[in-house]
């Protein structure tokens, strides 16, 4: 317990374990707390990205946009809502958004005609006889929450902030993994690994529903039991693909796969499955590819409206573990490999003007909205490069144009509403 009083000049102290006065380290040190992010050495600014002859009105654009959606999205919970200072504290009860794991400022903890505050998990107390003094402390107020989660709220009561969680026990049939998962690849102008992959799925899961979304450019016959292979307009690109295979889900999971893994004694779907029936808040779990698990976070600080927010991708960035699975940890998206409730990715869709590289950008769409983790007991293999499954033109494709990469810069400046982002 910290205990803060105030003289009779106002000035606040506290007294050392001697019972000495002491006036130079009577208040706590405050971080500085949240405002408009800056872009800092190695982020990228987003506007530069833009040409300067369409800047004026793509800016114009962008605005509306951004109140449309606010429009769209905003609900009457978010609205923030304070208890009037006659409670004898004014403090929020409704409506403020915070980030995981990040220092907030808590608006409106001021006007209060009552000298004491206690919070509940640090127990601290402060008094004082100058209500100038005070108010000025309760301004300073910030909240960091200390559980990465996407969906809980905090009840603001007056003096105290409760935290509630309930847990559950959760027991579950284990029903034929055919009816709760089916894999999905898409594939382009490699169909010897596709066949490969296949053949091993086969190994491990004869029933199992396959679907296959493909854009090569001249499609051949892939053939077999359970097997939905769908022929896309040539060279439409990876994310356009992801999209037409999962609208043809049935099942309540899909599993995603590149068309080049194959599946071992390790590629254990019934894990996956077992983790997220136990977990019913999580939308996406990942595994791991020959042992590399390539899981990242983003770090999103919210910046002015009119220029937007800054965003980190962060390579080998995590929470903490997931309660129950110690292989497990939460995180903010996952690579390739992983199984995903059907109804979840749907609603947050793949954007199909990405046509090559978007490791992350499904992930960044989906930022708040889906819960993911990663866990390491999972494993599948990959196909080794030879030069008898090298396709040249398959390479020509492959890597994007450097007029790719400007294109995805504006696509988060009009879309994602950024002023910068930085790919670590």
């Amino acid at each position: 317990m910290l205990m803060l009083n105030c003289d009779s000049s106002g000035l606040p102290y506290y007294r050392d374990p001697s019972g000495s006065l002491n006036y130079k380290s009577s208040l706590p040190t405050q971080h500085r707390l949240p405002g408009p992010c800056t872009c800092p050495d190695g982020f990228t600014v987003l506007k530069d990205q833009i040409p300067k002859d369409q800047y004026e009105e793509l800016m114009q654009r962008r605005a509306k946009e951004f109140q449309q959606y606010k429009a769209r999205t905003n609900s009457i919970l978010s609205k923030l809502l304070f208890a009037l200072p006659n409670s004898p504290l004014q403090y929020p009860i409704q409506g403020v958004i915070v980030r995981p794991l990040t220092a907030t400022a808590i608006p409106g903890m001021l006007s209060s005609t009552y000298a004491s505050v206690t919070n509940v998990l640090t127990k601290l107390i402060i008094e004082s006889s100058s209500l100038l003094v005070l108010n000025d402390l309760l301004a300073k107020v910030s909240y960091t929450s200390t559980i990465y989660h996407i969906n809980t709220g905090d009840l603001g009561m007056c003096q105290k902030f409760h935290l509630f969680l309930k847990l559950f026990s959760v027991y579950f049939c284990l029903l034929d993994i055919s009816s709760q998962v089916t894999i999905i690849t898409k594939t382009f102008l490699r169909y010897k690994q596709l066949r490969v992959l296949l053949d091993s799925i086969r190994k491990f899961y004869s029933d199992i529903k396959v679907i296959i979304a493909d854009d090569s450019l001249q499609p051949e016959s892939v053939n077999g039991e359970n097997i939905q292979h769908y022929i896309m307009p040539p060279a439409q690109g990876w994310f356009a693909g992801r999209n037409l295979a999962v609208s043809q889900v049935t099942t309540k999971y899909f599993l995603w796969v590149d068309d080049d893994f194959l599946f071992s004694e390790k590629t254990k779907i019934e894990k996956f499955v077992e983790v997220m029936e136990a977990v019913p808040e999580l939308d996406v779990v990942g595994g791991s590819v020959q042992g590399n698990r390539f899981y990242f976070s983003i770090l999103y600080e919210e910046g002015d409206e009119n220029e937007g927010g800054c965003l980190y991708r962060k390579s080998g960035g995590k929470f903490h573990r997931l309660p129950g699975y110690p292989q497990c940890h939460l995180a903010s998206g996952v690579v390739n490999f992983f199984l995903a409730r059907t109804d979840a990715m749907q609603r947050v869709r793949f954007d199909p003007k990405l046509q090559r590289v978007a490791h992350s950008e499904f992930f960044m769409d989906g930022l708040g909205s889906l819960m993911v983790a990663s866990c390491g007991d999972v494993i599948i293999d990959h196909q080794p490069k030879t030069q008898e499954n090298r396709n040249p033109t398959y390479n020509k494709f492959r890597h994007p144009e450097r007029s790719e990469g400007k294109f995805k810069l504006q696509l988060h400046f009009f879309k994602n509403h950024l002023k910068c982002i930085r790919y670590g």
